[in-house]
């Protein structure tokens, strides 16, 4: 199977020209030249199609940023998609607000906009929407939606990069989009993430939180003095990108559109072979016109239902030998998902209460969890014979369904 990551032509030099210069940090002394951060952020702007770009550590850093940076602090709400990585979840919980868990759409798994509005209250502050696996969600709806409410919309592109809607890239619609680097992504440097916004002001306080306070200066300081200027404006954190993996990105970044488009021809040729079988892969929002594939993510016909997304996935791991996985639980349900065990997050038993997840388990969720098989993107850049051997094993493990409902 192909390896992920997979390093661009060019990579080496360019983390050899960081390793070489004694510039490894975009904290260092300015030596005349602009860092790394800032060549991958101009590139990923133009890329996108914002006026803005701030690198940050992680996904997760990107997401606590853009949450604080549009005004969610302690007792907000902010609606977040229940079926998602448990980042949607606990950045929330970093910036003392609550999480509201909202119900997906079933074919697309992401934020379903009539949940949504339902959940709406005076108390919320702002909605998370994800791009989850290969959908894009609706953001005709939502952003109608936080239109009306006077609410932030935060788009969750952690595994959309190169997706588009209405013929824009993902990341532009909201308040703020946020794109995770990490290892699994589509776009990666091992850890990494960013924050895209058309708000200037915005972008500003991401700039002040994810560097301890401070922001790159209107125009080069003198070489040798720091670049980045302490304005006392806004108190921050440490969640900076390290020159290596600005670098790192910057190239990979050339790469991106052609691996996304083999793995979208080979997962149309998948949709095909497993629709014909009676699986039902995963559709996505009316609008979208470039899909991506994080990951491909497929129901189980009722043949396979019974015997449930665990059985099945190991039964086709087994056949691969690659690992197929259920799609998440549900953040309310994830191992994961745990406030009690921080002691930050006591802050009194009202806040304990609400941060405790919804009263009642939410279906759609539920089912898809039950019912939903996940396959890693690297699976999609061989060729269509490699495709034609993951349909074989879906095939096989359907032959013998009987066999599976009865363990």
């Amino acid at each position: 199977w192909p390896r992920w990551p997979r390093p661009a032509a060019g990579a080496g030099p360019a983390l050899n020209e960081v390793l070489e210069s004694g510039r490894w940090s975009i904290a260092s002394p300015y030596d005349g030249r602009p860092t790394y951060e800032q060549r991958f952020a101009a590139r990923f702007t133009r890329y996108v199609g914002v006026r803005r770009c701030v690198a940050t550590a992680s996904g997760t850093a990107a997401l606590m940023a853009a949450l604080e940076a549009c005004g969610v602090g302690a007792g907000d709400e902010v609606i977040v998609p229940a079926l998602s990585w448990i980042a949607s979840a606990s950045t929330v919980l970093g910036v003392n607000a609550v999480p509201v868990f909202v119900d997906v759409d079933p074919g697309t798994l992401c934020l379903d906009s009539a949940a949504v509005e339902a959940a709406i209250t005076e108390r919320t502050k702002a909605i998370v929407v994800v791009h989850l696996y290969a959908a894009v969600a609706d953001l005709d709806a939502l952003s109608g939606l936080a239109a009306r409410h006077g609410v932030a919309l935060i788009e969750d592109c952690a595994q959309a990069h190169g997706a588009r809607f209405r013929g824009r890239h993902v990341g532009g619609f909201g308040s703020a989009g946020t794109f995770s680097m990490h290892h699994t992504k589509l776009l990666t440097s091992g850890e990494g993430g960013a924050v895209v916004t058309d708000d200037d002001a915005l972008a500003r306080r991401v700039e002040h939180l994810r560097a301890d306070g401070r922001c790159s200066p209107p125009a080069p300081p003198p070489i040798g003095t720091a670049e980045l200027v302490e304005t006392g404006e806004l108190m921050g954190s440490n969640r900076c990108l390290s020159e290596f993996q600005s670098a790192l990105l910057t190239v990979q970044l050339g790469e991106l559109d052609r691996w996304n488009a083999v793995r979208r021809r080979n997962a149309f040729l998948l949709d095909k072979l497993l629709g014909g079988l009676g699986y039902t892969p995963q559709s996505t929002a009316p609008g979208t016109t470039e899909r991506v594939y994080f990951t491909y993510a497929v129901g189980l016909p009722a043949q396979l239902t019974a015997a449930g997304a665990p059985v099945v996935a190991e039964a086709v791991t087994a056949e691969l030998r690659y690992p197929v996985r259920p799609v998440y639980p549900p953040l309310y349900a994830s191992r994961l998902y745990d406030p009690a065990s921080r002691r930050r997050f006591s802050i009194s038993a009202e806040h304990t209460a609400r941060v405790s997840g919804p009263g009642q388990p939410l279906p759609v969720a539920e089912a898809a969890a039950r019912r939903t098989l996940a396959l890693h993107h690297a699976a999609l850049l061989g060729d269509e014979e490699d495709v034609h051997d993951i349909a074989a094993a879906f095939e096989k493990v359907l032959r013998h369904a009987a066999e599976l409902t009865a363990q």
